[in-house]
């Protein structure tokens, strides 16, 4: 069984509802949809380039998925959980913009500043880290360690995913790669399916703990949960 920290709409959302829609599955409920073609892909085409987010669910990654650690429970993944939601800050994202990483799309903050949300992704990356077993050698060859930055190759190591800290960037991702000639057709498709779903601003108010119960399989939201809000002061009679 992994564990992952990950933000995620609500499921009531429309930008989870459309976004559940163009991966063809709900992290929530699980419920799997045909996909729709557009921009001179088929529905086939659609469903092949988003098979490796759709296992994932529509999400952005705070905590990446790992393994316990010896003598760790689920229990203790959820208490932690718990914990963090009680201690940490909402977040301002301002608004998403559809961007192309490499060869894949995601949803991107539009805004210049990532400070607060790279400071609540190491926060937790940090809590967790005891919790989380180390990754075996086969996981680290499995993240192409001969593409990686050094600084990107001790992150793995030490910590079991590369882009943490300096290296993260949030990213809610909606295709696996996409060749090279295709991609302003997939740059279109998306900023047509979801410019109105990313006009209003989107802040990360809840973080949601996610399950793979039988690696590789696919992801589940276990539970969501509101972070805490900042004490508004009182005026003084």
């Amino acid at each position: 069984m992994r564990f992952a920290i990950f933000f995620t709409p609500p499921p009531e959302h429309p930008l989870s509802k459309a976004a559940a829609l163009w991966l063809g599955r709900d992290a929530f409920s699980g419920e799997e949809f045909a996909q729709i073609g557009g921009e001179g892909f088929t529905d086939r085409d659609i469903r092949e380039l988003t098979a490796a987010p759709r296992r994932y669910g529509f999400h952005a990654t705070l905590h990446a998925p790992f393994l316990l650690s010896e003598g760790a429970t689920g229990e203790d993944v959820d208490a932690a959980f718990r914990t963090a939601c009680r201690e940490l800050q909402p977040v301002p994202l301002w608004r998403l913009g559809v961007e192309r990483i490499g060869s894949f799309f995601a949803l991107t903050p539009t805004a210049s500043s990532s400070e607060p949300v790279s400071a609540l992704a190491a926060d937790l990356v940090r809590r967790f880290d005891r919790l989380r077993a180390p990754p075996s050698a086969a996981e680290i060859e499995r993240r192409n360690p001969e593409k990686l930055s050094p600084g990107q190759r001790r992150n793995l190591e030490r910590w079991g995913y590369p882009y943490v800290f300096d290296d993260f960037r949030f990213h809610m991702t909606l295709t696996g790669p996409v060749p090279e000639e295709s991609r302003p057709a997939m740059q279109r498709l998306l900023e047509t399916r979801f410019r109105p779903l990313i006009e209003q601003p989107v802040a990360i108010d809840a973080l949601s703990l996610f399950v793979e119960a039988t690696p590789p399989g696919d992801f589940l939201v276990k539970r969501r949960s509101p972070l805490a809000t900042v004490p508004q002061p009182v005026d003084a009679a």
